[in-house]
C-alpha cells in the first residue's frame, strides 16, 4: 500500500498550501494509479510541480513483477539496496495527495475498498524517491516511488504498511540537500492514527481507467464484485 491515491484539490488551493507554482498541466486525479504521469515536488526543483511516472514508464506496466517493486519503497530497505540508498541521498521528492486507497479483505476472494484521509488538513505530502533514466530512444524518463512505513493502528486493519506522510513542518526538510541520512529516516514515521479517518468507496476504484469525482465519495461497504456487505 498504496497502489492508488487521489490528488483532486483545486490548483489554487494547492499553490497556497504547498507554496509552489502550478502550471495548466495539472488536472485533478481521483484515481491516481501506477504508470500514470503525476505531480511531484523534487529536491532539485522545489518551487513547482514536476510530472513523473509513478513507479514505471507505461511500457513496463504489463510486467507485474517489476511494477510491484517500483511503486513503493519500504523504509526498512532504504539502506539495504544501493539504488535506494543513492536515491535517498540525492533524489527525494514530495508526492502531494488528499487521500489514498486500501482494500480490506473480508474473505479469501473478497475485498472492500477504503479511502484514507487526514482529519485536520485536506492536502498532505507523502515522502518519495525519484529516478531518471534513458529509454531506448535516448529520451530522459523520470519516475517516482512512494516510501512506505509500518501502518498505524487505523490503517493496520487494512494493510501492514502505509505511506510515509510528512508533517507540513517536515516537508521542506525532506527536500533539504544538506540533511543527514539519519535525520531523513527519522521523518519516516507512521502518521498518528488519531489524526486520520477512513470510509468505504465505490469498487469502481479498482479500475485504473476510471477517474471521476464520485470515486472519492463515501458509499456503503461493497466488495469488488459489487456485493453489499455488513463488514466495515
Amino acid at each position: 500500500m498504496p497502489s492508488r491515491y487521489s490528488i483532486c484539490t483545486p490548483r489554487e488551493q494547492l499553490e497556497e498550501r504547498l507554496k509552489v507554482e502550478i502550471t495548466d498541466s495539472y488536472s485533478p486525479r481521483f484515481n491516481a494509479a501506477p504508470s500514470q504521469l503525476l505531480p511531484v515536488i523534487t529536491n532539485n526543483s522545489p518551487t513547482g510541480f514536476s510530472f513523473f511516472y509513478w513507479g514505471m514508464d507505461p511500457k513496463w506496466s504489463k510486467n507485474k513483477n517489476i511494477s510491484r517493486k517500483l511503486i513503493n519503497a519500504e523504509k526498512e530497505k532504504l539502506l539495504e539496496k544501493p539504488s535506494y540508498r543513492k536515491a535517498l541521498s540525492s533524489r527525494r521528492c514530495l508526492i502531494p495527495a488528499d487521500g489514498f486507497y486500501g482494500w480490506k479483505s473480508i474473505s479469501k476472494r473478497s475485498q472492500v475498498p477504503y479511502r484514507i484521509i487526514l482529519n485536520q488538513t485536506a492536502v498532505f505530502c507523502m515522502a518519495g524517491l525519484w529516478e531518471e533514466y534513458q529509454d531506448e530512444l535516448g529520451q530522459a524518463v523520470h519516475t517516482f516511488s512512494i516510501i512506505i512505513t509500518e501502518a498505524n493502528s487505523l490503517v493496520s486493519a487494512i494493510s501492514s504498511h502505509m505511506p510515509a506522510i510528512l508533517d507540513p513542518s517536515e516537508e521542506r526538510g525532506w527536500l533539504d540537500e544538506t540533511i543527514e541520512i539519519e535525520e531523513l529516516l527519522a521523518l519516516l514515521q507512521p502518521y498518528p492514527a488519531e489524526n486520520m479517518g477512513l470510509y468505504t468507496v465505490s469498487p469502481m476504484i479498482n479500475s485504473p481507467n476510471r477517474d471521476m469525482a464520485t470515486m472519492v465519495q463515501p458509499v456503503p461497504p461493497v466488495d469488488q464484485f459489487g456485493n453489499y456487505t455488513l463488514f466495515n
